[in-house]
Order: structure tokens, then C-alpha cells, then sequence
């Protein structure tokens, strides 16, 4: 199994970039769901980019943290997009909440 490495990044307009590498799975969610409600919490840029262009597979705890990001960022005025999901994933995400726009470069 691949580990998981968890990328963060700041985007020369001011866009934070989350951007898992691997699979994401149990080991992970903790790392990931922290990042993610750090993000939108406590830095607040106007968009937050989670790049799953390196993401085989995403459990469905870990779909649900990204869905719930999504919403959070919602209340605290930041848009989250999601990035370069596989289809299967971008399946599980929009079926779990994520709007479809919000689902950038998705292949369904």
C-alpha cells in the first residue's frame, strides 16, 4: 500500500491548494479533515482547491469530509472546489452533496 502524503499550497492568487497524493483512506482522514477545517476556518481565503488529481480512491468518511468542507465553506464565505476527481469519485462526491459545479475537471 502507498502512502499518503498531504500537499498544501498557497496559489499566486491567494487560493489555498489541499492536494492529497495516494490513496486516502482511515490512516489519513484525520490529517485530511483537519487540513480541510483549518483551511476554511482559520485561514479563510477566498477559494480552497482540493486537487485529487493523485487520488486513485477516497473512502466514504473521507467523501463525507469533503462534502462537508464544502458546506462549511459556505458559511464562512469561502468557495471550495474539487479538482481532477476520477469519475467514480466525482460520483460518490456529488451523491454525497458536492454541487456539480463545484467539481472542477471531473470525468463522468
Amino acid at each position: 500500500m502507498r502512502s499518503t502524503v498531504l500537499e498544501v499550497r498557497t496559489g499566486a492568487d491567494g487560493s489555498v491548494v489541499i492536494a492529497p497524493h495516494g490513496e486516502v483512506g482511515d490512516d489519513q482522514t484525520a490529517e485530511l479533515r483537519r487540513a480541510l477545517v483549518h483551511t476554511v476556518r482559520k485561514i479563510r481565503p477566498l477559494r480552497l482547491i482540493v486537487d485529487l488529481s493523485d487520488v486513485p480512491e477516497l473512502d466514504p468518511v473521507n467523501v463525507g469530509s469533503v462534502a462537508a468542507a464544502c458546506a462549511l465553506g459556505d458559511d464562512h464565505h469561502v468557495t471550495v472546489f474539487v479538482d481532477n476527481p476520477r469519475a467514480a469519485v466525482a460520483r460518490r462526491l456529488e451523491a454525497a452533496g458536492v454541487p456539480h459545479q463545484r467539481l472542477r475537471s471531473a470525468a463522468f
